[in-house]
């Protein structure tokens, strides 16, 4: 009896280690799209507070920032769930 117990707890261990995987791989799948459509405005806004901060102008690198975000954003609306569905509804007809 006490084999089974051994044997029912290892596979729990081994099912909750094999959720947490899951759910860890799923976080890193988010987090490479949301860096894939803000990368640019994460990289122009870290370069103009470096600017900043050594006492240049940033300006200019604030703007690519914007500019950048206000892209990003088109991007993003444009791709819904009711983009996918329609993309899929045009395809069967």
């Amino acid at each position: 009896m006490r084999r089974s117990t051994r044997r029912s707890f290892s596979r729990q261990c081994g099912q909750g280690m094999t959720e947490y995987i899951i759910v860890v791989a799923l976080v890193a799948v988010a987090a490479i799209a949301v860096y894939q459509l803000f990368g640019q405005v994460i990289r122009s806004q870290t370069a103009a507070m470096a600017k900043e901060l050594a006492g240049e102008d940033g300006t200019e690198l604030s703007r690519m920032a914007q500019s950048a975000a206000e892209s990003a954003a088109a991007q993003a609306a444009a791709k819904s769930l009711k983009s996918f569905t329609g993309n899929a509804a045009g395809a069967t007809q």
